[in-house]
């Protein structure tokens, strides 16, 4: 079982930029697929980013691309989400997933262990 805590979240500017973490423990961090949700208001949750387990292969919804980078250092155990440019219809909660094995996942059913959630407010 692994343990997932998000953090970096807040409220910023549009055209501003966060950077998400998210920390795992328990388990070896460098078995799992990681991938990083959002959910705002009344709509459904979204994969925005997910990252391979060696690092080597991403993925982006097309909404973000170009301005959101995802990053993973197995070394500390963490998963990254730079994100610039924000924008107002990037204000939504956002989620830290796990999935062991694999290559990439990016639909929310393949993921097992999730965080608590980061709240990320952009305003206009």
């Amino acid at each position: 079982q692994v343990q997932l805590v998000e953090s970096g979240g807040g409220l910023v500017q549009a055209g501003g930029s966060l950077r998400l973490s998210c920390a795992a423990s328990g388990r070896t961090f460098s078995w799992y697929v990681m991938g990083w949700f959002r959910q705002a208001p009344g709509k459904e949750r979204e994969c925005v980013a997910a990252i391979s387990r060696s690092g080597d292969n991403t993925y982006y919804v097309d909404s973000v691309k170009g301005r959101f980078t995802i990053s993973r250092d197995n070394a500390k155990n963490t998963v990254y989400l730079q994100m610039n440019s924000l924008k107002p219809e990037d204000t939504a909660v956002y989620y830290c997933a796990a999935e062991v094995y694999g290559i990439l996942y990016t639909t929310e059913d393949k993921y097992e262990h999730w965080g608590q959630g980061t709240q990320v407010t952009v305003s206009s």
